[in-house]
């Protein structure tokens, strides 16, 4: 029997709903700190981080359609009052949506890698957007990226370098996510897919100065 994909409406957010900057006190219904992961995939970090810490609430942006569906769905069957998602292009979203020092921490876990140089542009992780979450954080807020890709962490620890430099941010021990089991260092699908196939894991910390 296929398994129905159920969407919940206290889960799942509309990026059209949004009208200027988002609320996270409305749109949780309390105040309290605020995290934030691009790339949820099917959201095994999320659903794992938001179980260990159910004093924080935790805002998801996935944008293949397909895993956004199973994540919801799988939020929603755990009722996890703590989590909200959005289907919706990250970059755009956070420079026109989020507001300064909201966010206390920002994941970005195995993000696409875009291999081909041509496509290097479209990578998440660059200097434009390390200043828009440089803006959200709140002080001593923390970004935490993980990646299988050589090519990605290099650009990664190039961005970031330039930004240590410019005494925006300091680099920090990777923080192990709370769903991360003994011998991994993320706890997500793509992690354990990889550590199968032997593919190395390369993390970066930064914290915002």
């Amino acid at each position: 029997m296929e398994k129905i994909i159920k969407d919940y409406e206290n889960i799942s957010i509309r990026p059209e709903s949004v009208a200027g900057m988002l609320n996270f006190d409305i749109l949780f219904g309390r105040s309290v700190p605020v995290e934030m992961e691009v790339g949820s995939g099917k959201g095994t970090f999320l659903l794992e981080e938001a179980k260990a810490f159910p004093e924080k609430n935790f805002f998801g942006i996935e944008w293949a359609n397909k895993y956004y569906k199973l994540a919801v769905d799988r939020m929603g069957r755990w009722d996890m009052a703590n989590i909200r998602m959005m289907r919706t292009d990250a970059a755009s979203f956070i420079a026109e949506h989020i507001s300064d020092e909201s966010i206390g921490v920002f994941h970005l876990y195995f993000p696409d890698p875009w291999p081909k140089k041509k496509h290097n542009k479209r990578r998440f992780f660059c200097d434009e957007n390390l200043t828009q979450l440089l803006r959200i954080l709140k002080p001593d807020g923390i970004i935490n990226i993980a990646t299988d890709h050589a090519d990605y962490f290099d650009q990664m620890s190039a961005v970031a370098e330039r930004a240590i430099e410019q005494k925006t941010v300091k680099q920090i021990d990777f923080v192990r996510p709370a769903g991360a089991g003994e011998s991994e260092l993320v706890g997500t699908n793509y992690e354990r897919k990889y550590m199968k196939e032997s593919r190395k894991t390369y993390t970066l910390a930064l914290q915002k100065l």
